[in-house]
């Protein structure tokens, strides 16, 4: 079941990406090198205050999107109320999502896909190489300690007020 439930998980994570840019990939620069950012202002792709815009609202919805289905997983669908191990389903779906991010979308997706390539741009590389990947994944790894930590406990609060 939880392997289901993380394949979920992650196609869940795919269609938001693929919402960020659902007019075209220019509406999801803020995935992109910052040196892609410069060179599409320069040429008049779009202008940074509506990347900021587009960053900030995607993001927040992201984060809200992905953190509900987090704990409705955990409480709801898994029904777990203890903290421990609320905290490592968390840390085990937020890892696999990090994972995936780095290879599958990262990687497979935008390293393969014409789509993601900006006019005016194709001189400068956008795919993150395997040793920043490693390095941003090892980052982001920490990071999902303290992020399950807080998904536990919000979905042993759902849990107990279900």
């Amino acid at each position: 079941m939880i392997y289901l439930q993380l394949c979920l998980y992650c196609l869940l994570f795919t269609a938001m990406v693929k919402y960020a840019v659902r007019g075209g990939a220019i509406n999801g620069l803020y995935f992109y090198p910052k040196a892609v950012q410069e060179r599409a202002y320069e040429i008049g792709l779009t202008d940074r205050e509506t990347v900021k815009k587009q960053r900030s609202r995607f993001m927040t919805l992201f984060y809200i999107v992905m953190l509900t289905a987090l704990v409705l997983i955990i409480a709801v669908w898994n029904r777990v109320s203890s903290f421990k191990t609320a905290y490592l389903h968390a840390l085990l779906f937020l890892e696999v999502m990090n994972l995936y991010d780095g290879v599958v979308i990262d990687k497979l997706w935008v390293g393969h896909s014409k789509f993601w390539i900006l006019k005016g741009t194709e001189d400068i590389p956008f795919v993150q190489t395997w040793t920043q990947v490693l390095k941003k994944r090892s980052f982001l790894a920490v990071i999902w300690v303290i992020g399950a930590a807080i998904a536990a406990g919000l979905a042993v609060l759902s849990a107990k007020a279900i």
